[in-house]
């Protein structure tokens, strides 16, 4: 979890709740975070890694929790000094990041479900929006316009980490799939495979692989005469990367069979592994070294308001 994250953090406000009477998780110059604030926040980011297939174990958990924690505490302490600067936002503002949420919904009865569902009311989200914007004013004026990256620099970086810039090999081709269920029993298994194999003998008496993809292939690439684009390893089922992996550009493949169904390839291209060269990565790679560098300087500038602040945490270790 990087600091700037703090920022995004869309976790209720509750405004007009008394969170005295809840459970403390810490106090930042006075102010309540909650345990049930951090136990929705640390929810949310298990959530989020899950959904991208990582399951961390208890001891991962628990550290994840305490970052979460001193995510929320930097949050409380830089609102807290944009208030002190006599920061504010136009009103204007809010209006539009609230009509554009609101605009992500079906209808307005959808989007106030959705917020009921969220124990979030209207209100409590233009609060959202203000303190992230304001948040975002302070560390602007603070760090952002300070932050600059050197063409010596970037080149720098670009000539130590050779390997992160190289792109890897990539094959196009497009296929015609007949789908059969992996369960399907012998029966359809055999019509599917007559289908495919009649289509085989099509391609080898000269027909168009694109036209019979068209009318033909089972697959949402079919319209496109089949074309899959551009692809790496790793990115198709294995016996289908492993037969457009071995082809040259111009073949179509024998029978391929994956849990989709049977196939026919065709390799359309190849682009052998390369590295990108300066030229192409340099604008990416400034914004990248430039976002390092507020990532440090919003962790130092924190560390600062943390010394001049009383913090209490009630967050047990382990």
């Amino acid at each position: 979890l990087i600091v700037l994250a703090l920022i995004t953090l869309v976790s209720p406000a509750y405004a007009g709740e008394n969170k005295s009477a809840e459970q403390k998780a810490a106090l930042v110059n006075g102010t309540v975070i909650t345990q049930a604030e951090l136990d929705r926040e640390t929810s949310r980011y298990l959530d989020r890694l899950q959904r991208t297939g990582r399951f961390p174990n208890d001891v991962e958990r628990s550290q994840i929790k305490k970052q979460v924690l001193e995510n929320l505490i930097a949050r409380d302490l830089l609102y807290q000094e944009s208030q002190k600067k006599g920061i504010k936002v136009d009103q204007k503002e809010i209006d539009e990041q609230l009509s554009a949420l609101k605009g992500r919904f079906p209808s307005e009865a959808e989007f106030k479900n959705g917020l009921s569902r969220m124990n979030l009311t209207e209100a409590d989200l233009r609060f959202q929006f203000e303190r992230d914007m304001v948040i975002r004013k302070l560390l602007e004026g603070q760090i952002g316009d300070k932050i600059a990256v050197s063409e010596k620099e970037a080149r720098a970086y670009y000539d130590g980490h050779l390997e992160t810039f190289k792109k890897p090999e990539q094959v196009r081709a497009s296929h015609i799939l007949v789908k059969v269920d992996p369960g399907a029993d012998e029966a359809k298994k055999a019509e599917a495979r007559k289908k495919i194999e009649s289509l085989q003998t099509k391609l080898k008496k000269g027909e168009d692989f694109g036209a019979l993809a068209k009318e033909y292939s089972e697959g949402p690439s079919g319209p496109k005469g089949g074309d899959l684009g551009f692809f790496g390893r790793g990115q198709m089922v294995k016996p289908f990367e492993d037969a457009a992996f071995t082809m040259k550009p111009g073949q179509v493949s024998n029978l391929v069979e994956t849990r989709f169904g049977y196939h026919l390839i065709m390799v359309t291209d190849r682009t052998p592994e390369s590295t990108l060269s300066y030229d192409e990565v340099k604008e990416r790679l400034e914004q990248f070294l430039k976002q390092q560098k507020a990532q440090a300087a919003i962790a130092e500038y924190v560390k600062t308001l943390e010394g001049k602040a009383k913090i209490e945490r009630f967050v047990e270790e382990g």
